[in-house]
C-alpha cells in the first residue's frame, strides 16, 4: 500500500460522509497536517506500520492518529459538535463514514486502495494546541489493512 494515496483517501471520505449541522458550516478535511486549522477540521496526523502481516509481503497493517478539531471560541458548542461527529451514528458521525469507505461486502476500501479500514476508537478528548491556538478535539485510531506489495 501506498501511505500518501491512503491518506488522501481518508481525507476525502470523511469529507463526503460527514454533514454538520445548519450553521456550523462544512467540516475542513486533510490527507495531511495542515499548517493553519479552520474549524471544524479533521486530519490525518501520524502513521504506525506493520509490515508482513502474512507471508510473502500480502499484507501489510497501518495504523493512522487522526484528529478531529472541533473550535475554540465556545468551549460549550464546540464539544456538542464534537460530540456529534464522535457519536456512531448520524449525519455527522465520523464512525459512520468511516463505515461507508469500507465499502460493501466483497469490495475494497477506501476506492480499492485498501482491502478494509477501521475506525477502531477515539481516544484523548480534550483541548489541543496547534498553531499557537487551543482546539477542543479528539483522537481516531485508525487501522487499515492491505496488499503490501504494492
Amino acid at each position: 500500500m501506498q501511505i500518501s494515496p491512503i491518506k488522501d483517501a481518508i481525507a476525502d471520505a470523511v469529507r463526503a460522509g460527514v454533514v454538520l449541522p445548519a450553521g456550523i458550516g462544512k467540516l475542513t478535511c486533510s490527507g495531511y497536517v495542515p499548517d493553519a486549522v479552520v474549524a471544524p477540521c479533521f486530519f490525518v496526523a501520524e502513521v504506525d506500520v506493520n509490515y508482513d502481516q502474512t507471508m510473502g509481503r500480502g499484507t501489510d497493517e497501518l495504523l493512522f492518529t487522526c484528529r478531529v478539531l472541533a473550535g475554540r471560541a465556545d468551549d460549550r458548542s464546540a464539544q456538542r459538535i464534537l460530540d456529534g461527529m464522535l457519536s456512531g451514528a448520524g449525519p455527522a458521525s465520523l464512525k459512520a463514514a468511516f463505515e461507508t469507505a469500507r465499502g460493501a461486502p466483497g469490495e475494497l476500501a477506501l476506492g480499492g486502495l485498501a482491502d478494509d479500514i477501521h475506525l477502531q476508537r477515539v481516544q484523548g478528548y480534550r483541548w489541543y494546541e496547534h498553531a499557537g491556538a487551543s482546539y477542543v478535539g479528539a483522537e481516531l485510531a485508525v487501522r487499515v489493512i492491505g496488499d503490501g506489495r504494492t
